[in-house]
């Protein structure tokens, strides 16, 4: 990821500077006496920000959030597909609550297109808007705008997950990933199926080896199959992102996409299986992992009946605790399977991790915009990014000055992997959110769970594929 420049704190503005919108619906009346009635925004947010709003409010309150604008917090589903459908049913039906909603980036370019989001610089200080611009990631903001560049979402955190992995069963096996610096250069997924397998081995005690999310949702088709076929050097559209949408290359049915599931087919099934891939160790994941989302394939580890998994920072901090592993976690990059200049295509190849997200947006039949405004602008201030972004939930501020500063390694439990979480974000690969990637996504997930699942071959699933794809392509 890289973004335009890293200047100094972004001082909190006003929503009564440029860009104003002038409505007057923060509420409130002035008195005699100074003071305003209150106003309670509510915010359906991210489960884990919710479960700290105290944190979070006591941070917006120092970086100037004003003491009669209250929060009123609704928990979300933590699947991102049921997030999703229910905010659509909201905006669909014209409610004015939730005033501010959490948006998953891969499916916030959809909203920002059917006109239910808030055009942002109508609300926040040209000067704020001018920083957002700036400081944040530029990944972040690719799905935070519209197609003429205007801040429709305001970018909370960006995904950059990471392997963890059990240190300690690792250098049991004989393994040194000190020594070999696996924090912050990754291994090949041949020789992390062969330290899983040789990990099994030595404990019979384990029931599975390396769990991730495959099951028929999202998280895989933005995510694990995503950062698959990158490692592997492939790509859903080629060299091509975000469009235009109509012109770009279909190129899942090429050699590395089918050689990354023929990967994980051999991981699922083990060389049993007649699409297996030669030269990697199998089985080395449950047969349930077809059935995992992120808190599903993350409990078996945490219960210490898995060597690895994929996830998350949030889930990382939690692992890592002194609850739970500890310093005997260990944190890597996405292995991968070809190096970048292998790829076929530019920037795939390498520890490449999916780049998900959440964003922050308004919406625009809230009655109470000025004063939900405020919010943003609060948590755009660094000692909320950096306390409670990045301290309280674990995830990774959108802001690469706040990630780079001495406070983030100063963090307890997710400060020790910032050098791994530095080297993902270096290699992120984001999803082809387009306005059709919802219709897409549900495509992919459900071919790729198929043929994971055995009930396609790799060639049938993904020539398959290729021709939805095609047709939602053509029919915008």
């Amino acid at each position: 990821m890289e973004t335009a420049g890293a200047t100094g704190v972004v001082a909190l503005a006003g929503c009564s500077g440029d860009g104003d919108s002038g409505d007057g619906d923060t509420g409130g009346t002035t008195d005699n006496g100074g003071s305003q009635d209150t106003v309670t925004v509510q915010w359906a947010a991210d489960p884990r920000l919710a479960e700290q709003i105290d944190v979070f409010t006591e941070e917006m309150r120092e970086a100037g959030l004003p003491d009669h604008i209250e929060l009123d917090i609704i928990a979300g589903s933590n699947v991102t597909d049921d997030r999703q459908d229910q905010y659509t049913q909201w905006l669909n039906s014209e409610r004015s609550e939730p005033d501010l909603l959490n948006l998953d980036s891969g499916w916030t370019v959809p909203f920002i297109v059917r006109g239910q989001t808030e055009n942002l610089e109508d609300h926040l200080s040209s000067d704020l808007v001018d920083s957002i611009h700036d400081e944040y990631f530029d990944n972040a903001l690719l799905t935070a705008v519209d197609d003429d560049g205007v801040l429709n979402a305001l970018p909370m955190w960006v995904g950059l997950p990471a392997m963890m992995y059990r240190k300690d069963l690792v250098e049991d096996a004989g393994y040194d990933p000190e020594g070999e610096n696996w924090a912050t250069e990754s291994i090949t997924w041949q020789e992390f199926s062969q330290v899983i397998s040789d990990v099994l081995d030595e404990n019979d005690d384990l029931d599975m080896g390396y769990t991730f999310q495959a099951n028929d949702y999202e998280g895989l088709s933005c995510c694990n199959f995503n950062e698959f076929i990158s490692s592997w050097g492939g790509a859903y559209f080629g060299g091509d992102l975000l469009g235009p949408i109509g012109e770009r290359d279909i190129t899942v049915n090429e050699q590395p996409v089918l050689d990354s599931i023929r990967m994980i087919r051999t991981f699922i099934h083990g060389q049993d299986d007649e699409h297996s891939l030669d030269g990697y160790e199998g089985p080395i994941s449950p047969e349930s992992v077809v059935q995992m989302t992120e808190q599903t394939s993350l409990d078996p580890f945490l219960s210490g009946n898995a060597v690895a998994n994929r996830n998350w920072p949030s889930f990382i901090q939690e692992a890592a605790s002194d609850e739970n592993f500890g310093e005997d976690l260990g944190v890597m990059p996405i292995p991968y399977a070809v190096t970048s200049e292998e790829a076929t295509y530019e920037g795939r190849g390498g520890p490449v991790g999916a780049l998900g997200g959440w964003h922050l947006a308004m919406n625009p039949y809230s009655e109470k915009k000025e004063a939900a405004a405020e919010v943003m602008a609060a948590m755009t201030a660094d000692n909320v990014l950096l306390n409670g972004i990045f301290d309280a939930v674990g995830q990774i501020p959108p802001k690469a000055q706040v990630l780079a500063s001495d406070g983030a390694q100063d963090i307890p439990v997710i400060g020790r992997y910032v050098d791994t979480l530095r080297v993902v974000g270096e290699n992120a690969i984001p999803r082809p959110a387009t306005a059709v990637w919802p219709q897409q996504s549900s495509e992919i997930s459900g071919e790729v769970n198929s043929t994971y699942n055995q009930q396609k071959s790799p060639e049938e699933a993904m020539s398959d594929l290729e021709e939805s794809l095609d047709s939602i392509e053509q029919s915008v």
